[in-house]
């Protein structure tokens, strides 16, 4: 018989409640997200009013380090993912589909049903200290967003990013949470040590419909912000301007408007592309157009029919006709995701400022 037990703040639930937590000591899931074969490696569920409306699900991985395979388009090899879920809840995200593994839904379950990877530090150490780990670039924020509410809570971020400068190991960090700027001074000591890349993605610039579709993220304004933060920190933030959106954000009075106020916020590059709607993703970005433009549901079955999840080249091909103009007017470096670079990163830190004179009595970062 499976046992539980209600405390004021956190609540245990039966093991046979989800598949994950489901399987007999010692059992694998094959098909289960990395580091999550093991179901008995689940601790406890835990719901807290501070986080109304979330569940988190605390697990001890086997892995941190995931590889990325050779064939993928990504431009990093590794990848870290201390959680699994985003509370962000935005509507395109492309990682939905990642939560039916668990026998969760795409949809309520993904934003609400957080999966914490309690003991991510501990394991990390630990592969980076294996004499094959060659020290590629290790990306975060790939599939779910690193700096999400949770975060605030597990503070797994702080020991990640010391971990990897410690071991000499690169990193990229691709964040909507403004809580990014609770570690810059740790991303700055690490931009001493290893290439420390940061970028921002911050794609809506109509704040109805920022909160309509990514009713989890803080404002648009707010990631501006931080953005201005880290480049005052001494970092050339990249702002990911995707996904640009057919027929709600691809004229050319919007991508101009993001365009300037990502300048404005001291950004030095954008990369841009459109929607992409994979399967796991779809029926619940369909669903949510359905109530907020009816009008378009139409338009978007023809743009991405059946199993399609990119845009129509034809189409990408027109939405960098329309961007590049723009990126040249506003003076930012500018790059289309079909053009994105081959694995490897550079720094995003800026070279050291030399020292005014007189020279100052306190030692300069940059």
């Amino acid at each position: 018989m499976c046992e539980f037990e209600l405390t004021p703040t956190r609540r245990y639930v039966r093991m046979s409640d989800m598949r994950w937590q489901g399987q007999k000591l010692g059992d694998v899931d094959a098909a289960a997200l990395p580091g999550l074969e093991d179901r008995s490696s689940v601790l406890r569920t835990v719901t807290t009013p501070e986080f109304a409306g979330m569940t988190f699900h605390e697990v001890l991985s086997k892995s941190a380090l995931n590889h990325v395979p050779g064939a993928s388009r990504m431009p990093f090899a590794w990848t870290i993912n201390p959680y699994r879920g985003c509370s962000h809840a935005c509507v395109y995200c492309f990682a939905r589909g990642t939560h039916e593994y668990l026998d969760l839904d795409g949809g309520s379950d993904f934003d609400s049903q957080i999966v914490v990877k309690v003991n991510v530090v501990e394991v990390l150490q630990r592969e980076l200290r294996r004499g094959s780990w060659e020290h590629e670039t290790v990306a975060l924020g790939t599939n779910t967003d690193p700096y999400q509410r949770a975060e605030g809570r597990y503070k797994l971020m702080p020991g990640i990013i010391d971990a990897l400068a410690t071991s000499g190991t690169p990193m990229s960090i691709l964040t909507k949470g403004t809580l990014i700027r609770r570690d810059i001074p740790l991303l700055v000591k690490a931009a001493l040590r290893v290439p420390v890349d940061i970028q921002m993605s911050i794609a809506m610039y109509d704040d109805d419909l920022q909160k309509a579709i990514e009713p989890g993220t803080p404002t648009t304004q707010a990631r501006l912000d931080t953005v201005r933060a880290l480049r005052d920190a001494g970092f050339r933030v990249t702002v990911f301007l995707m996904p640009i959106m057919p027929h709600l954000t691809d004229s050319v009075e919007a991508i101009d408007t993001a365009l300037r106020r990502i300048k404005e916020a001291g950004a030095s590059r954008v990369i841009y592309g459109a929607l992409h709607l994979r399967a796991g993703v779809k029926p619940w970005f369909l669903q949510w157009l359905g109530d907020y433009r009816p009008d378009l549901v139409s338009s978007y079955r023809g743009l991405y029919p059946g199993i399609t999840a990119e845009a129509p080249k034809g189409y990408r091909k027109w939405l960098a006709q329309r961007a590049r103009p723009l990126i040249r007017l506003h003076g930012l470096d500018g790059q289309h995701e079909d053009d994105y670079p081959v694995r490897g990163i550079r720094s995003s830190a800026l070279p050291p400022r030399p020292a005014a004179a007189p020279a100052p009595a306190q030692p300069m970062l940059f």
